[in-house]
């Protein structure tokens, strides 16, 4: 399940009950994962700040999923087919996998592996066998890396093709106070306006009302500044050339059950995804998406950033 960790344990909830997986680093920092959803819940620093937000009113039950930390929307993203909203990996009990294949080397030792494979109630709706396996790794500064390795199993010789997203809540002071840069003159599929295409005119994205947008062939790279907390956020990906980002602001809160109506002050949602185009896999291949999360202090302040900063992120 891991090697040379500074800690990992199993241990069931005290306020929900369900089964979690805790990696704690030596510096302080660390991460619970749910086995309900293979779902990322906690993720906090060395000063024991949480970096993810996660609704007060969220459900801790099956059939909902978690409204907060880090989703996994598989084999849908979106309702972009006939299953339900996001598909059914984030609202499925995955298993640890004791036995999983080599990785790719990383700088971290500190980590856990999850595994879903199809229920005979998941082939009633998508009649498809798959193996998803999911590393979920801390680094000993803290960073936060999810490898997902998707597999089709299928015995009878018939691709498929899926949707996928890491829809992660970050945490943030105020939502009208954070940018997010990289994103700039991107084409962008707008939900709020039915899926029109439109294109990004800013020099970074900033929130004044409800913003629902899957942003196109992004960058291996963006940032998420939230200049209150004088933090910012690098999401790096890989096998992923989408980027969701959502937030309902304050009319869509009040009709969400699970979503407390002032929470969208302190909330944004961004994800690397594979949303517009569908991922086939034939029989016997694997297709794999990787999405890093640093944290680094920010002296952004009107448009101007920490040369020190801007340096450190050129290099990533």
């Amino acid at each position: 399940m891991a090697g040379g960790v500074s800690s990992v344990e199993v241990v069931k909830d005290g306020a929900t009950g369900l089964e979690k997986l805790v990696l704690r680093e030596a510096h302080g920092c660390s991460v619970q994962v749910f086995l309900y959803g293979g779902q990322v819940i906690f993720w906090e620093n060395e000063y024991r700040e949480q970096l993810l937000f996660v609704s007060r009113k969220a459900y801790f039950k099956p059939p909902k999923a978690i409204r907060g930390g880090i989703q996994i929307c598989f084999p849908q993203f979106g309702n972009h087919g006939v299953l339900e909203q996001h598909g059914f990996a984030r609202n499925r009990l995955w298993s640890v996998d004791e036995t999983p294949p080599p990785f790719p080397a990383t700088t971290s030792n500190c980590h856990i592996d999850l595994i879903l494979k199809q229920s005979p109630e998941d082939l009633k709706i998508w009649p498809h066998s798959f193996e998803f396996r999911l590393r979920v790794a801390l680094s000993p500064t803290g960073d936060l890396m999810l490898t997902s390795r998707i597999k089709n199993t299928n015995a009878d010789g018939k691709p498929f093709k899926f949707g996928f997203s890491y829809n992660t809540y970050f945490s943030v002071s105020d939502i009208s106070e954070v940018r997010v840069e990289g994103l700039e003159t991107l084409d962008y599929i707008d939900n709020l306006q039915c899926g029109k295409r439109c294109t990004e005119q800013g020099d970074a994205v900033v929130f004044e009302s409800e913003a629902e947008k899957v942003y196109l062939s992004a960058p291996p790279k963006i940032v998420i500044i939230d200049h209150d907390k004088k933090r910012t956020f690098e999401l790096r990906k890989e096998g992923l050339p989408d980027v969701v980002v959502w937030n309902p602001w304050d009319r869509k809160a009040k009709t969400i059950l699970d979503f407390g109506e002032e929470e969208y002050k302190c909330m944004l949602c961004v994800g690397a995804a594979n949303a517009e185009k569908p991922i086939t896999l034939r029989p016997g291949e694997e297709w794999q998406g990787r999405q890093e999360i640093s944290v680094v202090p920010s002296s952004y302040s009107s448009g101007q950033w920490d040369p020190e900063i801007i340096h450190r992120i050129q290099d990533i």
